[in-house]
């Protein structure tokens, strides 16, 4: 099953002509996602890495079909991208644009809010490293080859965390079903808990992985979500155990500043909720392991 893309998913690319979006995009054709397009305003009616050009994301999904879309396009400009995707009816839109004003972002999800709940796009990022169902497609820019086809639910801020779990599980014979990257930004697309729900539908998920960090409630949230309704077990690890307090630590949400925020305070509260902790990211492959072994 997987969650959220699989190989039946028609993907078109958001500055698809561009240097780093050809560059991904042929790297997602390899994959074997299918990428039936991908937009460039103006340059609508041409083709590139043997695909259709759209000027509008609504050719895309009147020409193509388009289900899933993926942003390459510039900081000033991802935000409005994003609601063109929504606007238009694409149902999963990754950004992995890095640099969005958190203004911008605020906009954006004004502007999600105005679909009803069954029709709202769903949106991870900006700031991510995007999803992986492996062995079926790639919406992202991730290493497709650390990855092994399973059933173990990934969830994370970080995208090179998320690969390290996902390189020492593959070590171990261990395989997951997606791996989402729902990015570091203080205003995000997607929570923790949103990407819960959609692994506890899943038949093929059998443990998630959560990948957190300090700064914000997310993990917490996604914890006493866990303990209530979920019937899969979580692994978690928090990153910034030793960050100053105060102090910004590389993704733009990573902050400690008000209690519950700080790694240790995370820790300690997910515990109390049930969850098992990872303690260090050497951590991800035998830690989930022993988890699978009880279940």
């Amino acid at each position: 099953m997987a969650i959220l893309i699989n190989e039946t998913t028609r993907i078109v690319v958001q500055g698809f002509t561009g240097k780093i979006g050809s560059f991904h995009a042929q790297d997602m054709i390899n994959y074997g996602s299918n990428v039936v397009g991908g937009i460039t305003p103006g340059k609508g009616g041409q083709t590139h890495l043997g695909l259709p050009v759209f000027n509008t994301v609504k050719e895309a999904v009147q020409q193509a079909g388009a289900e899933a879309s993926i942003i390459f396009v510039p900081p000033a400009f991802a935000a409005d991208s994003i609601m063109e995707a929504a606007d238009a009816g694409i149902k999963y839109c990754v950004a992995i644009t890095d640099g969005i004003p958190t203004q911008d972002m605020m906009t954006v999800k004004n502007f999600l809010r105005r679909f009803p709940k069954e029709q709202r796009m769903i949106l991870t990022g900006p700031n991510c490293a995007g999803t992986i169902s492996p062995g079926r497609a790639m919406l992202g820019i991730m290493p497709g080859h650390i990855y092994k086809q399973g059933n173990v639910g990934i969830v994370g801020r970080s995208g090179t965390l998320g690969y390290e779990a996902a390189d020492q599980l593959k070590a171990l014979g261990i395989g997951i079903s997606t791996s989402v990257g729902i990015g570091g930004d203080p205003i995000n697309g997607s929570s923790h808990r949103d990407i819960f729900e959609h692994f506890e539908r899943d038949p093929e998920t059998k443990i998630i992985v959560m990948i957190g960090e300090i700064g914000g409630p997310q993990e917490v949230e996604a914890g006493i979500y866990a303990k209530a309704h979920m019937t899969k077990p979580v692994v978690a690890y928090i990153a910034g155990l030793t960050a100053p307090e105060g102090r910004r630590m590389g993704h733009a949400g990573a902050i400690i500043s008000s209690a519950g925020e700080s790694a240790a305070e995370k820790v300690a509260i997910l515990k109390d909720l049930g969850v098992h902790i990872c303690p260090t990211p050497s951590a991800f492959g035998e830690t989930v392991a022993a988890v699978l072994a009880k279940l």
